[in-house]
């Protein structure tokens, strides 16, 4: 049974995280570049919606989840003797903790908080400072998110390259 349930958390952690990475990645190479291409006031616009919406079960979830599944699977690796494994899983959780959660709640959220209460500037080049103030910060920040989470991503799969070498 804890072989089963271990392997289950692990791979629940796994696709947690190559999600999570994902979702990152997507803003950082993608959506990003394509609201700084558009009009200042559109792409405010456009991120004010898109901050709105992207608080919804499955990506909290996803978001919340990853770091409670990955110290599971760590607990129940100990519990089968599988220290190595076990360590990697929870080396994955605090450096997604300290590097994807943390700076989403400490500058991101503020940051996305400030520019849902922006009524768009209707002169152009406020519009476009507005903008820039964000967009690069946010995505300096957004990309420490997803390389953060790319690591406990690899932690995981080192934790599970490990499993049953120990012995």
């Amino acid at each position: 049974m804890k072989p089963t349930l271990s392997a289950l958390f692990a791979g629940l952690s796994l696709l947690l995280a190559a999600g999570m990475t994902g979702s990152f990645f997507v803003f950082t190479a993608g959506v990003m570049p394509g609201l700084n291409a558009a009009r200042p006031g559109a792409a405010i616009a456009a991120m004010q919606g898109i901050n709105q919406k992207i608080q919804n079960p499955v990506f909290l979830g996803t978001f919340m989840l990853l770091p409670v599944a990955a110290v599971v699977a760590g607990v129940l690796l100990l519990t089968m003797d599988e220290r190595p494994s076990a360590l990697f899983f929870f080396a994955a959780a605090a450096v997604y903790v300290v590097g994807a959660i943390v700076p989403t709640a400490a500058v991101n959220v503020p940051m996305n908080n400030a520019l849902d209460a922006v009524t768009i500037p209707s002169d152009a080049a406020e519009a476009a400072k507005t903008w820039a103030d964000y967009s690069g910060r946010w995505t300096a920040w957004n990309t420490l998110r997803g390389v953060c989470c790319g690591v406990s991503l690899l932690l995981m799969a080192a934790g599970v390259h490990t499993w049953g070498r120990n012995g």
